[in-house]
């Protein structure tokens, strides 16, 4: 238990006396009988008696921040009650205050207080690894009545889970967290009490029916604001706002913190990084899509896994720019690049089946073995383990596309894109769009998504072939002459062979179809 409960006090209310230094409660000198959890639980709440206690400040307190049930803790209270003569009902003693906690409101006379203080008991930050890691903070009310409240807890608690489920990211526990409840948050007294390196904190603002949202993801060590956003709507969209929320934050989280991970990284000198650094510069490279940057991530995550053969994320990310390398033939040697794509992605399924990354790749290395559909199980697997996982919902769409579902597509790459808006895959998920149109015989919206994802940051060669076949179907020659120039141009040995390597559509009219529209704006058999 904790310190609180140490050192000699007494305190007298009703016809109580509570004795914290012999762990007694007396009535008119007679014993009452209350079990030890309880005994806590009133002693915490009577040393406290000038505020609300919190659940999560009594769980921390009282059962050391494990994980209690609502039930435990109400089992807990209702014995402090019996013991004191209260009730649920009267709450002469024990208020609970909805949404908020308990107060222990009886009048009460402090007897004998202990001559020595009782020192606090030394916090102990746990030794970095590297990864980095986040405490999310309950979020404060503004407006409204305290009905409201729960809104506040609420949201951050479905944040807490679903961050659980990030493997790279480090999740302090809701216990932990919820300790820290005053107006502003203290960002060196959250760095210094938990060691998290960052710390996102909201505000609930109620006014009338109308509800704001504002949450805000700060670095603790710099004290700078890494990323927030707004979110209005009306109480009687509450519950759609949240899961909006959760699924935007998870999301924005994965792209904001590796992004400001690998910016840190690069001020420190090559020799200090340790693997979580060199992963997090090798993720900036990779997603630049191109021949040396890719090169360049192979090598940082090749130190990654020398440092440490067990990271996981690390071999995952290999098996990426394995795939891209022979994706996009990169190398001389594409068939070592996709033995390498399936060697590392199973090396990391090995070391965390339950990381979505790594079961994303291994999904992707079917797809360079030309069975795409033998994949869907891992990319199901991904999203099941990660809800808010937009490449797994991305690549569930390019699967779909390739075997002519076309209304599948639509709908996860759909979801790709609600969840991640500026993912560095988005010019693949807008390609994977025409791709779905063209399917469903809607060549202007195939056109137009075809042009979104050949303009769109990181879009290789082969999105500059999908815009000129969408084109060129749809009859814009024009258009469609210029993207295949533009094609030829990056890539010199484009051709239909190569394009029909990287997307395998299963549908032998559909092939005909695009074959003959690239061969209509000049590019090559084979």
């Amino acid at each position: 238990m904790g310190v609180w409960y140490a050192g000699c006090m007494k305190y007298r209310f009703h016809d109580l006396e509570l004795d914290t230094g012999r762990s007694l409660l007396r009535r008119d000198g007679e014993e009452v009988d209350l079990e030890p959890r309880a005994f806590a639980v009133l002693s915490f709440l009577v040393a406290h008696r000038d505020r609300v206690v919190s659940k999560d400040e009594l769980v921390e307190a009282v059962w050391d921040g494990r994980f209690i049930s609502d039930a435990a803790i109400s089992t807990a209270v209702k014995a402090v009650r019996r013991a004191v003569n209260d009730t649920g009902a009267e709450q002469n003693s024990v208020r609970t205050l909805r949404g908020r906690g308990f107060r222990f409101v009886a009048p009460v006379e402090v007897v004998v207080a202990a001559e020595v203080a009782v020192e606090p008991a030394p916090v102990t930050v746990p030794a970095e690894d590297g990864r980095p890691s986040i405490a999310v903070l309950p979020f404060r009310l503004f407006g409204g009545s305290e009905d409201y409240a729960a809104i506040a807890d609420a949201i951050p608690a479905e944040l807490i889970a679903s961050l659980s489920r990030l493997r790279w990211l480090k999740i302090f526990a809701r216990g932990s967290c919820f300790r820290f409840r005053e107006d502003a948050a203290d960002l060196a007294s959250i760095r210094g009490k938990l060691g998290a390196h960052y710390c996102l904190s909201g505000a609930v603002e109620v006014f009338d029916r109308q509800l704001a949202i504002t949450v805000e993801l700060n670095d603790t060590r710099s004290q700078a604001i890494v990323w927030s956003d707004r979110f209005s709507g009306t109480m009687d969209d509450v519950h759609e706002m949240r899961g909006t929320i959760v699924a935007h934050v998870v999301t924005a989280l994965e792209i904001h913190i590796p992004h400001h991970e690998a910016e840190a990284a690069r001020l420190r000198a090559p020799q200090s990084l340790d693997c979580w650094a060199l992963y997090h510069l090798g993720l900036q490279h990779m997603y630049r899509f191109n021949k040396a940057d890719n090169a360049a991530a192979v090598g940082l995550f090749d130190r990654a896994v020398k440092l440490e053969p067990g990271f996981a994320r690390a071999h995952a990310a290999r098996s990426f720019t394995s795939f891209q390398n022979a994706f996009l033939n990169y190398t001389p040697d594409p068939e070592a690049d996709i033995r390498d794509a399936r060697r590392f992605a199973e090396r990391s399924v090995e070391l965390d089946p339950y990381d979505p990354l790594g079961n994303f790749t291994l999904a992707r290395a079917h797809w360079l073995e030309g069975e795409p559909q033998a994949g869907l199980g891992w990319l199901d697997r991904a999203v099941e383990i990660s809800p808010n996982f937009s490449h797994g919902h991305y690549a569930r769409g390019w699967t779909d596309v390739m075997a002519g579902r076309s209304g599948d597509a639509l709908r996860h790459v759909g979801t790709a894109i609600e969840l991640s808006p500026l993912d560095p895959f988005l010019y693949a998920m807008q390609a994977t769009r025409a791709f779905a149109h063209l399917i469903d015989g809607d060549t202007e919206k195939a056109a137009r998504w075809g042009e979104h994802a050949a303009r769109t940051p990181g879009a290789h060669y082969l999105i500059g072939l999908i815009a000129a076949v969408a084109h060129e179907i749809h009859g814009d020659h024009k258009s469609a002459a210029y993207w295949a120039r533009h094609a030829s141009s990056r890539r010199p040995g484009a051709s239909v062979d190569r394009f029909f390597k990287a997307f395998p559509f299963s549908d032998p009219a559909l092939r005909r179809s695009i074959s003959d529209a690239l061969k209509r704006t000049g590019i090559p058999e084979g």
